[in-house]
C-alpha cells in the first residue's frame, strides 16, 4: 500500500537504538558477565542460558536494565549451582550501574531530522524499558524540547499502540512511527492501519527479530535517519 505522506500529522520515535545507542552496551556487559564466570561454563553456554533467564522473567521485569541484571544474577547462581560469590554478584551489580551511567550518545543524524521535522509535524516518543532509566536517558538527550509527548510503555503490541494513539486523538492514518525493530516498531504499527519507516540498528536482541514468515511488508526501510528528510 502506497503511502500518502501528505496526510502525516505525527510522527512517533523509538528511542533506544534509533534515537541514541543502546543495545551495543547489553553487548558489552555480557561479554563480561560470560567472563565473570568463565571457570563455571563456556562463554556460549553462558550467553544462551542468560537469554533464556531474560526471557522467563520478562513479564516479571519487563524491558530494562534492572531486569537484565535480576536475571545475570539468578542466571549466575544457577550456572555456578549456588556457588557464586558475593564478591561476583557485587560485580554484576557493577555491570548495572555501568550500564545506567553510560552517557547518551546520540545516532547520526538524529538532531537534525528532529529540529527539521519539529516545524511541520508532531513529534512523540514512544519507547519501552524502565521508567527511570528511560526519563533519565531522555534528560540527558538533550532531545526534549522537540516532543509534544513521551510513553514509556510496558510492551509494543498492538493493543498498546491502539490503546495509545486512541488516548492522543491520532488517528492510525495520520500517524508514522520510527524505530529500529521490526518485532516492535514497525510490524505493530502496519498491523493497526498506521504507517512505519524502519531504521536498521547494527546490533538487534535477538529477542527483537523477525522470522521472515511474520513480515508481511508495508513499511519503508533506511539506511540513515537523515534518509526520511526525503519523503516528509
Amino acid at each position: 500500500m502506497e503511502v500518502k505522506y501528505g496526510e502525516i500529522k505525527v510522527i512517533g520515535f523509538d528511542a533506544d537504538d534509533t534515537l541514541w545507542v543502546n543495545e551495543t552496551y547489553f553487548r558489552e556487559a555480557e561479554q563480561k558477565f560470560a567472563r565473570l564466570l568463565s571457570h563455571y561454563e563456556t562463554e556460549n553456554k553462558i550467553d544462551q542460558e542468560l537469554f533464556k533467564m531474560e526471557i522467563k522473567n520478562l513479564d516479571l521485569y519487563g524491558y530494562g536494565i534492572k531486569g537484565f541484571v535480576l536475571s545475570m544474577i539468578e542466571s549466575a547462581i544457577d550456572l555456578s549451582n549456588g556457588k557464586i560469590t558475593t564478591a561476583t554478584i557485587s560485580e554484576i551489580l557493577h555491570l548495572g550501574k555501568e550500564m545506567i551511567s553510560k552517557p547518551v550518545e546520540l545516532l547520526d543524524g538524529v538532531e537534525e531530522v528532529l529540529h527539521t521535522l519539529s516545524d511541520k509535524y508532531r513529534l512523540i516518543v514512544l519507547t519501552k524499558g524502565d521508567l527511570l532509566d528511560q526519563e533519565r536517558k531522555m534528560e540527558r538527550s538533550g532531545l526534549t524540547e522537540y516532543f509534544h509527548h513521551i510513553e514509556v510503555l510496558s510492551d509494543k503490541k498492538e493493543d498498546n499502540y491502539r490503546n495509545l494513539l486512541e488516548h492522543l486523538e491520532i488517528k492510525p492514518e495520520e500517524f508514522l512511527m520510527v524505530g529500529n525493530s521490526l518485532k516492535s516498531d514497525v510490524l505493530p504499527i502496519v498491523n493497526i492501519g498506521a504507517h512505519a519507516v524502519h531504521v536498521p540498528f547494527h546490533t538487534t536482541w535477538i529477542h527483537e527479530m523477525v522470522k521472515e514468515d511474520e513480515n508481511n511488508g508495508g513499511y519503508r526501510t533506511i539506511n540513515n535517519i537523515r534518509e526520511i528528510l526525503n519523503f516528509l
